[in-house]
């Protein structure tokens, strides 16, 4: 079965979608129960314009495994068929990231270009200085942490730092550096819900916030776990148009106006609000904000 999952693979991956599909189609009557059939299905599918065949190839991923490993979900999104906020899974994320952690800090810096951190760094000196105050800190929180990259420009700053994200394989990455004071698998938002109120003066997130499709819950979270006039800094992508739309690259990107109006909404005072690019794709430059927002 695999075997013949690899060669559909191969056809799809060769443009032939309609050979693909055929190939899928008999798989899947012969093991129903094959999720990664049926996900290449409504790949196949979808890659030949078949939309309806498509959607229904991700639901029978979505009746054999709700907990969406594989990402169905935001394909369903991307085609019209489910609402698009809640459309990553928390599970699609562990899985993509647990792969990706052997070769993501060189992915990202010589594959794409990164710099979230520096970028992230830079507006913080800058809301910092604004308002008067050194940019030193006694506890932040690095939401979405990963292998750790923000950790070499923060840790000079902060007395202590925590970090969190959902892939435990990161997590164990980031580990190895050890600069940071504690570190948690697990998901962003329930993590800031079970930190201490006000326990934190600096709550971070770089390139992790285009994994949330709403920003009210997060932007909530930090605002409690934050002590009055602490700082909430991140970078997001970001579109013209108003709201959240999901990307064909499955990565959400949000409005200025949103990201703005979402922030005052959860008791933020946005003190930096600007346009940047942090990463590269196909070597263009991804439209995106670097914002850093002090806490009433």
């Amino acid at each position: 079965m695999h075997r013949r999952l690899d060669w559909a693979r191969a056809y799809l991956d060769d443009g032939e979608a309609q050979v693909a599909g055929d190939m899928l189609a008999d798989l899947v009557v012969e093991a129903p129960h094959f999720i990664a059939a049926w996900f290449l299905l409504g790949e196949a599918r979808a890659a030949g314009g078949d939309v309806a065949g498509a959607i229904d190839a991700y639901e029978n991923v979505l009746a054999r495994d709700d907990a969406d490993m594989l990402g169905a979900g935001l394909r369903l999104a991307r085609l019209g068929a489910r609402g698009v906020g809640d459309a990553m899974s928390p599970a699609f994320v562990r899985t993509l990231f647990d792969q990706y952690a052997p070769r993501f800090d060189t992915a990202l810096r010589e594959g794409l270009a990164y710099r979230g951190p520096e970028v992230l760094d830079a507006a913080v000196r800058t809301a910092c200085a604004t308002a008067g105050v050194p940019p030193h800190f006694h506890r932040a929180i690095d939401l979405g942490c990963g292998t750790g990259l923000a950790a070499p420009v923060f840790a000079p700053m902060v007395e202590a730092l925590v970090g969190v994200d959902l892939s435990p394989a990161m997590i164990e990455k980031a580990r190895h550096l050890g600069l940071y004071a504690a570190l948690e698998a697990g998901e962003m938002v329930a993590f800031l819900k079970g930190q201490p109120p006000g326990g934190a003066d600096l709550v971070l997130a770089a390139d992790a916030l285009c994994y949330l499709g709403t920003l009210e819950g997060v932007f909530h979270a930090a605002a409690r776990a934050l002590a009055p006039a602490s700082w909430l800094a991140f970078t997001l992508e970001t579109h013209d148009a108003e709201g959240m739309i999901l990307r064909d690259t499955l990565r959400y990107a949000h409005g200025r106006a949103h990201v703005a109006d979402t922030l005052t909404t959860a008791g933020f005072v946005p003190s930096v609000l600007d346009p940047v690019s942090t990463r590269t794709e196909k070597g263009v430059p991804v439209p995106g904000l670097v914002c850093v927002a002090r806490r009433g």
